[in-house]
């Protein structure tokens, strides 16, 4: 299996140049004091490290011999224990956590090309960290100082884990169905009784214990809450008590992530505490979730990554055939990178795989300006945009993902069906990406019907608005291709008011057409970032990275940008065909 190396130069470029990371950082007081780009560079430089030298070389025995359920307990393959007290040792599963609990305190746009290092080397480990994180994220947001006093440290820590309990076999995307209980003790804490399904990392031996975020409804409502259920007990300073009654029914067997442990989880009278306030416990546990969205996003760009290093060295190996039009060097077979289906396929990866690290970290920014500006009106715009972005960078860079790693198995052709290349596994790991944390076709009506038109298309104008001015802004790219995408952009926003003024006559036609839209948009604002990158490649140093953005630049406007036109094209051709036909003719 070939090794992974991470595009830090393309990571350092998008900071540095492209998004402007470090005077961004300088104006925020939260942010001046603890990093740099020495520190970010520092810090990118050893997560290569971590992510080549101890995740990577666990990837393909983890996917052999997988997580086993013996007795009462999840044991993991071998080598993810020692692995993980190292990368927990190191800081990582709390580098964006607030440091008043333990946490690095970085900011989350260079948390995320951390985040892709990890998924590039190994998806199924990386998952255990995210959950973890994202566990202590709505801890630190919505639960009493007591909790986030004795939890987070130990969580940022890495020395417990976090899980999301929400699923059960009865609701899936539907939480309105959950049977589980809440009943209220004296104490002030509540006893959680009921079972979980598909729960990521529920049970394992990384930790000495997993802190489980559980929806629950309590007695006599309709409402959901959310509470923190611990596995073992906690005492006041923290020591470990007694089994709280939270137990493995089953783990999964998965088509792939075969060294994630996804569990049955079971609470029988399971000692819980609110976090947040009484049947708001959606409104909490979204916070978790859509921190969970856009890390899955990140898992399908962190296996576009890994997908491409290995299709692309494969190509310039392999040899069979001759170049169209006879070989470049006279001889009398060739690598298969000189035939253009190849390069197209590889091309086709490379562009969306560097226009998704680029959302990965505009979206990073996004976050950071909502929770660490001290402009009221820069927090508020951030907002809104998160609300745009969330669902698109789960969504479509999870779709691109698969798409990265079919097309890098296609380059291998037969031997990218068999174990023994290492592709296949990519192939199986990053296909959930598309369905958990609320599948692309949920995330894609969530754009459409809450963020696009749930306001009458005021954050998407503005959105728009904000991307006309900096395509306008730049001296270093093509006209032609600045007048395409100023097109598109306009476009999109009168589909959007298509849908808008239709949306009441027509109930059907967001759902229907919902995921043309997202796709449309993500098409778009990849052709926004390539404009960017080629604007701000312009005056690079390295004569050859600048060679690499132009042609990638120049591959992705032939190309690939026209998706977002057919897109566009099935949105405006509305719901008729999709809903017409009798249920009974299926």
């Amino acid at each position: 299996m070939n090794p992974y190396n991470a595009p830090l130069a393309e990571m350092r470029f998008l900071l540095e140049k492209v998004f402007d990371a470090p005077n961004i950082w300088s104006e925020m007081p939260a942010m001046a004091e603890s990093v740099d780009m020495d520190t970010a560079v520092a810090i990118l430089d050893e997560a290569d490290k971590i992510s080549r030298e101890l995740i990577h070389p666990i990837n393909r025995s983890g996917d052999e011999q997988g997580v086993r359920h013996e007795a009462d307990k999840v044991i993991t393959p071998d080598g993810y224990k020692a692995v993980y007290d190292q990368y927990a040792e190191g800081g990582w599963v709390g580098l964006c956590g607030d440091p008043e609990f333990g946490g690095m305190g970085m900011p989350k746009m260079l948390g995320v090309l951390v985040d892709e290092m990890a998924y590039s080397a190994c998806n199924a480990f990386t998952l255990y960290g995210s959950l973890t994180a994202g566990a202590a994220l709505a801890i630190h947001a919505h639960g009493s100082d007591a909790l986030k006093e004795q939890y987070l440290p130990m969580m940022y820590s890495g020395e417990w884990a976090g899980a999301m309990g929400m699923t059960e076999p009865q609701a899936g995307s539907d939480l309105r169905n959950i049977r589980t209980k809440a009943v209220p003790n004296d104490d002030g804490s509540y006893k959680i009784t009921g079972s979980k399904i598909f729960i990521t990392g529920g049970d394992h031996d990384l930790t000495e214990n997993v802190i489980h975020l559980v929806l629950a409804k309590l007695p006599n409502t309709s409402g959901i809450s959310l509470f923190l259920v611990p596995k073992i007990k906690v005492d006041a300073d923290n020591s470990l008590g007694d089994a709280n009654g939270v137990t493995v029914g089953s783990i999964e067997h998965k088509m792939g992530l075969k060294g994630s442990s996804t569990c049955v989880m079971n609470f029988d009278d399971a000692e819980g505490y609110l976090i947040g306030r009484a049947n708001r416990g959606l409104v909490c546990m979204f916070t978790m979730m859509n921190y969970e969205r856009l890390a899955i996003g990140i898992q399908g760009l962190g296996t576009s990554q890994a997908a491409y290093q290995m299709a692309a060295d494969y190509a310039k190996e392999r040899v069979q055939g001759v170049a169209a039009g006879g070989s470049p060097t006279g001889a009398s077979i060739d690598p298969i990178l000189v035939h253009g289906d190849v390069r197209r396929m590889l091309l086709t990866i490379r562009a969306l795989t560097e226009a998704g690290r680029a959302l990965s970290v505009y979206t990073g920014l996004q976050l950071d300006l909502a929770k660490y500006s001290e402009d009221s009106d820069t927090k508020a715009k951030a907002s809104r945009y998160m609300g745009l972005l969330t669902p698109v960078s789960k969504a479509f860079l999870s779709d691109r993902g698969l798409d990265a790693a079919i097309m890098a198995q296609q380059v291998f052709g037969g031997h990218g069906y068999i174990r023994e290349t290492g592709i296949e596994q990519l192939v199986r790991d990053t296909r959930i990406a598309q369905i958990y944390e609320g599948t692309n076709g949920i995330q894609a009506i969530d754009f459409l019907g809450r963020k696009v038109t749930g306001d009458n298309v005021a954050a998407l104008s503005e959105f728009v608005a904000e991307q006309v001015a900096n395509i306008n802004g730049y001296t270093h790219v093509a006209d032609g291709d600045k007048a395409k995408l100023l097109s598109l952009l306009e476009q999109l926003l009168e589909v959007a008011n298509q849908v808008n003024d239709n949306k009441l006559s027509r109930p059907a036609l967001i759902n229907s057409c919902a995921v043309d839209y997202l796709d449309a948009f993500g098409y778009v604002l990849y052709g926004c970032f390539w404009l960017a990158m080629n604007d701000a490649a312009n005056d690079h140093e390295d004569e050859s990275f600048k060679q690499q953005k132009a042609h990638l630049g120049r591959f992705y406007f032939d190309k690939l940008l026209a998706k977002a036109d057919y897109h566009l094209s099935q949105v405006s051709q509305g719901d008729a065909s999709i809903m017409q036909m009798d249920a009974s003719l299926f």
